[in-house]
């Protein structure tokens, strides 16, 4: 693994911080991510619900959309923390479009993404075990 324990457990902190900061009115799904970049820096996000469902978005993409405003394109792993409002933490598994978004950017062998409900209760899989046979840019070449 190409991560460290420590590593871990600090992205998990925040993810545990970004999920405060959820809108989800609907679902009552609190999610958040920590999104760790190749050089060290970690950027946060909340998943934004909407009455139109449509135009809601998951956390995972907001800490990469925010990540890509930056200028960043490198990234090692991302944490993610979800569960009901009452408390209870669960195993907040990426959505297929979030997936689709990390392997635009990521590479799948060595992107990281840890699932947890606790900092001692965790998940850790690479991109490439969650989205196997992926579809990418290399499917766009001629």
């Amino acid at each position: 693994m190409h991560i460290s324990i420590e590593e871990i457990k600090t992205l998990l902190d925040r993810a545990v911080e970004a999920r405060g900061f959820s809108y989800s009115p609907y679902s009552h799904y609190m999610v958040g991510a920590a999104l760790l970049t190749k050089n060290g820096e970690i950027i946060t996000g909340c998943n934004v619900e909407n009455a139109a469902y449509g135009p809601s978005n998951c956390a995972e993409r907001t800490a990469f959309f925010t990540g890509v405003s930056k200028g960043l394109r490198e990234f090692r792993a991302i944490a993610i923390a979800g569960g009901k409002r009452n408390g209870e933490s669960d195993f907040a598994y990426p959505c297929g479009v979030c997936r689709q978004v990390m392997a635009e950017f990521c590479d799948p062998d060595s992107f990281y993404i840890i699932v947890g409900k606790s900092r001692e209760d965790y998940r850790v899989h690479t991109l490439r075990e969650l989205l196997p046979e992926s579809f990418g840019a290399a499917n766009l070449k001629v």
